[in-house]
């Protein structure tokens, strides 16, 4: 059995929410990242947060990929961790920093965690990011991975995971009525942008600020990759009316951050939708805070419910995923 969340964060995550208010949200106001030295700073901030604050590295193993499919390309990479084989299935991981920032290597603590809790292999995808590729090319590499990756694994033994504008990204190849229809095992979401205008976000932002940047700032980043887009595109809704409805799913977000908002939107649809959703609101907690257990320790907490959820789901698709102890 995983643990209840906790009502109310620990001293130690509250006061990295403090210091993060005072360094990263002023950083990022004055970052444009619609200037090329703006955008490498912002992507070497992040990239070193994630590591100087992820989980260990120790034991994992990386097999790169670039190969073509049905004429495609498949950029990504394969993480396994130590003792972890193929052959029961997999854990699809797409990432996020506003389609522009990050990348698989920059998730690899996450991705080899989360293959460490769940004895299972992970592939990344390494969609092209914007400014220089922008809406839908992020969109049609993770696509274009998916169906890779699914003539090499039953759809059905594979569980789909994605933070952040990873979760956008996941929750729109849900929405394409034959993935959905033979869709995955289960979804794991952390903190899933939906709303590309930032407005559900600017709603949230009006009650409590978030601790790592504004809206109208995480706005101006998401425009890289979604200027010109139809505006129908803008905020994901799931076809409630008739349309399939989503795999099992997890959505966890931090209480401290904007995009809970997008996250409850989501989680309404979904269950509108006759769809099964847990949603885990975890109090006091930044954006993606599962990523840093070295700054936060809710971050295990949070990822024994995901190894659990993602064991549970897989034993209900006849496989056998024995999950590990998170440290």
């Amino acid at each position: 059995m995983t643990e209840s969340v906790p009502t109310r964060g620990s001293l130690r995550s509250r006061s990295a929410a403090l210091l993060s208010m005072t360094t990263l949200r002023q950083i990022s106001a004055v970052l444009p990242p619609e200037q090329p030295w703006g955008l490498w700073l912002s992507r070497q901030i992040v990239s070193g947060i994630m590591d100087g604050f992820g989980p260990s590295l120790a034991g994992a193993r990386t097999e790169s990929v670039d190969v073509h499919h049905d004429g495609r390309r498949v950029v990504g990479e394969w993480v396994r961790a130590r003792g972890v084989s193929t052959g029961r299935g997999a854990i699809y991981f797409v990432h996020g920093c506003g389609f522009a920032l990050c990348s698989p290597r920059t998730h690899r603590r996450l991705t080899s965690w989360l293959s460490q809790l769940t004895r299972l292999p992970v592939f990344a995808v390494d969609y092209r990011l914007a400014p220089r590729h922008r809406f839908p090319t992020a969109a049609d590499d993770v696509r274009a991975a998916w169906d890779w990756l699914t003539a090499q694994v039953p759809a059905e033994h594979v569980v789909i995971a994605g933070d952040s504008a990873g979760g956008h990204l996941s929750v729109d190849l849900l929405l394409q009525p034959d993935v959905a229809a033979n869709g995955p095992a289960a979804v794991v979401l952390f903190s899933p942008l939906i709303d590309l205008t930032l407005e559900l976000a600017r709603a949230c932002e009006d009650f409590r600020r978030d601790p790592a940047i504004r809206a109208a700032d995480a706005a101006r980043l998401v425009r890289l990759y979604s200027t010109g887009v139809d505006p129908t595109h803008h905020r994901l809704k799931l076809d409630v009316a008739g349309g399939p409805s989503l795999p099992p799913t997890l959505i966890q977000a931090g209480g401290a951050e904007m995009l809970l908002a997008d996250a409850r939107h989501l989680v309404a649809d979904i269950r509108t939708g006759g769809g099964c959703c847990i949603l885990q609101v975890w109090p006091d907690q930044v954006h993606v805070f599962q990523a840093l257990p070295r700054l936060t320790p809710e971050a295990v907490k949070a990822m024994k419910h995901v190894a659990h959820f993602i064991d549970t789901s897989m034993r209900d698709n006849g496989i056998e995923a024995i999950s590990g102890k998170a440290g």
